[in-house]
């Protein structure tokens, strides 16, 4: 994504900065925006006020801080005090006579009253907020994380803000961002009244805001030997132990967190009904599958460090692995009586199979690649792997056909990405790559018509020797700033997408996958 540069320029005096505040919340009432935002979106709105009221464009990094503000106020307002926590900078105290000591953690005030730290700390303790005088949104967010706050409320100069606001986006943090009134490391001010209205913020509702670390706890409990016992066939065979060995083994579980996520942030439910689980271990069998005859079809010995299930077993035994781990899945989503489930996973599984195949077809004759045969790949084998968890975990919810459409689509722009992504990644190891279909090969041989180069290119026994060798630098170099730019465009749609959807958390949760498979 594009660095938004925030220039140091607050509004000058505390009447102005007043009167955009209000003029700010009565804009993003009439967008009716659910939060979170992107940057782009927070940017798209800053210029629009900046043209609507011919304000000066150097105050745009203001802006944005306050739109964010504002978009988060009824949330924040709705989550308890003792789950928020006040953050502030050490430059509010008054360097000429502090002397409080600093540790890990920040700083220990005195409460010598010589600054105004004392009092808004005193004043977050008499609400049951936490508080917590340090530098950076970095030091809070392990808090967020770990459930024990579920909104910050910090000063900050901005500065800081531009490193911090990356980082509370993607992650989906409640926020609110009071900026200091001027630049500079020691000595600043800020609008106290409006830090202390903030803080005093109360809804009468009760914001309901779900533990997805809870969650990655449960379904590490799903895969565990005494569940799965429950859900999958007996272990009387050699199949059916081998299958089971290996469905229990190391693994991120990222399908089915996705897809439980997805049903908790929609329906609003923490407990996990036992339909919704075995949905989502029934796409965790469908996952291992793809695994074991992708293993099979490229003859890999290793993944993640230990045999593949060919190597340890021989080919014959490694197929009945893999088609039983389709049976398994496909048995256990009829036992959710929901036919739409077995629909969206036999479409997923049949563009995977196709998706294979092209690949398997070009490996078969490596020829110029274009960039749309390699677009395509990423539609069949990745994306699915990405929609079947969102549109099951919907499904699971009963939500509506809307949201499932802009979840494919996002789905698809996600995956793209991810791919893009993966294959720049390529290049950034010293591992050594095979010839197969990727978005860089493909920039390069669109770049260059010289088809004795090409031919070279596609049957090289070394292909980052090749590409990275000084002939052929610049032309790697050429390929890789292509690719970025897709990452960077799809990674945009994939926001714009999250954009539509009116649902809090499920926004919160799109924006974390987001956030972390592209980071």
């Amino acid at each position: 994504m594009e660095k938004t540069q925030f220039k140091y320029e607050v509004p000058g005096t505390k009447e102005e900065r007043l009167m955009l505040r209000n003029n700010i919340r009565s804009f993003i009432k009439e967008q009716t925006i659910t939060p979170p935002v992107s940057m782009d979106l927070l940017s798209d709105m800053a210029m629009q006020l900046i043209n609507k009221r011919a304000l000066d464009t150097t105050i745009k990094g203001w802006l944005m801080v306050e739109l964010n503000n504002a978009v988060w106020f009824d949330t924040v307002a709705s989550i308890p005090h003792h789950k928020r926590i006040l953050l502030l900078p050490k430059c509010l105290s008054n360097s000429s006579s502090c002397k409080a000591d600093i540790d890990e953690l920040g700083l220990l005030c005195n409460m010598c009253n010589h600054c105004n730290i004392p009092d808004l700390q005193t004043r977050a303790e008499e609400l049951g907020m936490m508080s917590l005088v340090a530098e950076g949104f970095t030091s809070v967010v392990g808090l967020v994380e770990g459930g024990v706050v579920d909104a910050v409320i910090g000063v900050s100069c901005l500065d800081s803000l531009e490193k911090a606001f990356p980082l509370l986006i993607n992650n989906a943090v409640p926020g609110l961002a009071i900026p200091l009134n001027e630049d500079g490391c020691k000595d600043t001010t800020v609008d106290e009244n409006y830090v202390y209205r903030i803080m005093g913020m109360k809804s009468e509702q009760t914001a309901n805001l779900l533990n997805y670390d809870l969650l990655k706890s449960t379904i590490k409990n799903w895969f565990q030997p005494e569940n799965l016992s429950k859900v999958l066939s007996p272990l009387d065979d050699q199949t059916s132990t081998i299958a089971r060995q290996w469905m229990g083994g190391d693994g991120k579980r990222w399908r089915p967190y996705l897809l439980a996520a997805t049903y908790m942030a929609i329906s609003g439910k923490n407990e996990i009904p036992e339909k919704v689980q075995r949905a989502a271990i029934a796409i965790e069998c469908f996952h291992k599958a793809s695994l074991v005859h992708d293993d099979i079809q490229d003859d890999d010995l290793t993944r993640y460090g230990k045999e593949t299930v060919n190597a340890k077993y021989g080919v014959p035994i490694a197929i009945n692995v893999g088609d039983m781990y389709l049976g398994e899945g496909y048995r256990l989503l009829a036992q959710c009586d929901h036919m739409r489930l077995i629909k969206v996973a036999s479409d997923a599984h049949i563009a995977l199979c196709k998706g294979q195949g092209m690949e398997l077809e070009w490996s078969e004759s490596p020829q110029a690649l274009h960039m749309d045969y390699v677009l395509d790949i990423f539609k069949h084998k990745t994306v699915p792997a990405f929609e079947v968890s969102l549109l099951i975990g919907s499904l699971c919810a009963n939500d509506q056909e809307g949201t499932r459409q802009i979840l494919s689509k996002y789905s698809n722009a996600l995956g793209i990405a991810y791919q893009l992504k993966d294959d720049i990644e390529d290049f950034e190891t010293d591992n050594p790559l095979s010839i197969r279909p990727s978005a860089v090969l493909a920039a390069i041989c669109e770049a260059n018509t010289d088809e004795l180069f090409v031919h070279s290119l596609l049957h090289t026994e070394d292909l980052k020797g090749f590409l990275q060798s000084e002939d052929h630098a610049g032309i790697l170099e050429g390929a890789l700033v292509r690719v970025q730019d897709m990452v960077d465009s799809y990674h945009k749609e994939a926001l714009d997408l999250i954009n539509q959807i009116t649902n809090t958390e499920l926004k919160r949760l799109l924006f974390r996958v987001t956030g972390r498979i592209l980071k």
